[in-house]
This record gives structure tokens, sequence and C-alpha cells, in this order.
């Protein structure tokens, strides 16, 4: 039966609007999922604010916290805030509920289009995403060394195409700098509102950037070694973008310590716009290992 990922993301992100300011969102039917994708509260909750915003206003930016793990079996309750209407800027925030707890909440503004003063900071030189492999086809050579239940979530097709510049073995990860390239888009071409390819920005933002401070110490959640989770997540859209085409990852990781990553991200489409900033701090906790019996 031919699969459809970019379809049933999108569905995802087409929220049920239960009351007013109000909305309900699912997840995706995964046996292998222990917690809900931090990419998709985030597109989630920013789609709910975008769904109360009048239509001449971009989001220029987000902040959000990671609360407690969301769990996948169970529906997540988007409410919404209408903290500020002004003449050039809308606020509003978001609390992501399940259980009766709050999971996550976000706080996002939003920008009637003005003119004005315009720089940005050139494109790293990268090798064109052509000339790359596809990150799930070079996974495969690894997929026999794990665990059977697992090899199914690691090679399935994904909504979002990503080659990376310099992939590290996820299994026995060298140290290497904590500078990291990839390139990224939706998987296929998608005909859908341009504030929604934001929405969908947001969803990739959290899927390679947590890993880039382990890169340093030679270290990958997948060993076991690294007990890892987002804590908080902020993105600046900086231009509008059409995401079923090629855009840049750079990502890098100035900081490590007490048990946390601080972690940077840059997205630019294939002509060199800077598209959005990324910054995230996640949790780098040394796992516990349980001795042998």
């Amino acid at each position: 039966m031919a699969t459809d990922p970019v379809g049933d993301l999108l569905t995802l992100l087409d929220l049920e609007r239960i009351e007013l300011d109000l909305f309900r969102g699912q997840s995706p039917d995964e046996e292998e999922s222990q917690r809900v994708f931090g990419g998709q509260v985030i597109a989630q909750a920013l789609v709910a604010a975008y769904r109360t915003v009048p239509d001449d206003r971009t989001c220029h930016s987000l902040h959000g916290y990671f609360i407690r793990p969301g769990d996948p079996k169970v529906p997540i309750i988007y409410q919404v805030d209408h903290s500020r209407d002004g003449g050039s800027f809308t606020t509003r925030r978001v609390v992501a509920i399940q259980h009766g707890k709050q999971i996550f909440n976000l706080a996002a503004s939003f920008h009637v289009k003005e003119d004005g003063w315009h720089h940005q900071h050139e494109m790293p030189v990268v090798p064109d995403p052509d000339t790359l492999g596809d990150r799930v086809e070079w996974r495969k050579q690894f997929a026999e060394k794990l665990p059977e239940r697992h090899r199914g979530h690691f090679l399935r097709p994904r909504p979002i195409e990503m080659r990376e510049v310099e992939p590290l073995d996820p299994l026995k990860p060298a140290k290497a700098s904590d500078v990291h390239h990839l390139w990224f888009r939706v998987a296929r071409a998608i005909e859908e509102a341009p504030w929604l390819h934001h929405c969908l920005l947001a969803y990739a933002s959290d899927m390679a950037l947590l890993g880039t401070g382990n890169r340093p110490h030679g270290v990958s959640w997948m060993t076991g070694e690294v007990m890892s989770a987002s804590l908080d997540h902020a993105m600046w859209f900086h231009a509008p973008m059409k995401f079923d085409e090629w855009h840049l990852y750079t990502m890098d990781a100035p900081y490590a310590g007490g048990g946390r990553s601080f972690n940077r991200g840059k997205v630019f489409d294939q002509q060199g716009r800077l598209i959005a900033s990324v910054a995230q701090e996640g949790l780098m906790r040394k796992a516990i290992r349980k001795p042998k019996t």
C-alpha cells in the first residue's frame, strides 16, 4: 500500500477547532513512540495561534518551553490566549494540555508587512543537495545493528527529506566539529498557504538541532550513553518561504555543560536568503547504566 508521509503531516497540522480559542491535535499512530515529538507540538501550537490572527500578519518570532513529555496515545488540547492585538503587532500565548496539565507553552508574535533596512550574514559554502545522499538511504547500512523492534521506526518514510553534509555513524559517532550542515525540505510538492510553510519549518527545525551538542563528544542517544530532550525552542522568521524546495540548515553548539547543551541554527534558501534563525537548549545528561546481572 502506498504511503504519503507528507499528507499525514498536513493532516496532523489540520487541528480540530472545538471552541473559539480551543483546538485539538492528534499524534501519529506509531507503536514505537514513547513521547510526542517536540517539533509536532511546536508546529501544532503555531497553527493554533495562526488560526486566531488576521490574515495580514505573519509570525516573526516564537518562544516555547517543553514542560512535560507528551503522551502520543491521547489528543493534545491547545488553548489560545489573545495577549495583544495592536496596530502592527499581534501576540498570542498558546498552552498545550494533556491529562489536565501543561506539557508545552508558546508565545508567538505576528507582524504586518513593513519595508526597512536590510542586511544578513552570508550562507556557508557547502555541497549542493543533489550531490548528497538521502538520509534514510544512508541509514540503511546501520539498520542490521539495531534491535529489530527499532528498525521500522529508524527507516520509515518521513515527510521531511534530509541530506547531511557530514553525517556521523549514529551508533558509533566519532568526535567531530559542533558545526553541522544539512539540506532539508518537505518530501513532495505541496500547495498550501504561505503561513503553513513556516509551521512545517517549525516542525522540521527540531529534527537535528538537539544532536548538535553531542558531536564534539562522540555520543549519541542511540548508544544509551546520553539522555536528551528539548527543553525550550525559539525561532525568528525573517522571510516567506516555500518549504517544498531545498533549504540549508546550518547548526552549531557554542556551549555544553551542567547537563545541558545550547544549540543554534540558521535556515537559508538555495538563493542564499536567510529565512529563519533558531535557538534551543536541550538536556544532555549522562545516562545511568544499570549493572549487568
